[in-house]
């Protein structure tokens, strides 16, 4: 029988569980305000992720409009923070 350390063991489970989601997305909370800024953060109501799709609410039609053009630049951000492909796509509602 192998050994494992428990941390191995819990990035294996979640790897395997929905529950990587879910986490992800409270780590891009932690962050969001280094990775786009003070005013984005701000104005940001919720995140969340789902199938690879990073969806991002916000209240104010300016900013979704920003968000819109920023895509591409989120995209690569959010991935180059966590080192892995972990969005493939924004939705801004």
């Amino acid at each position: 029988m192998s050994e494992y350390h428990i941390g191995d063991a819990l990035k294996g489970f979640l790897k395997k569980s929905h529950l990587n989601n879910g986490i992800r997305a409270v780590q891009i909370e932690e962050i969001w305000e280094k990775l786009m800024g003070k005013t984005i953060s701000k104005y940001t109501d919720k995140i969340k992720i789902f199938n690879k799709k990073l969806y991002i609410q916000t209240s104010v039609g300016p900013l979704k409009n920003e968000l819109q053009y920023q895509k591409p630049q989120i995209i690569e951000r959010v991935n180059e923070a966590f080192g892995e492909v972990v969005i493939n796509e924004v939705i801004i509602s």
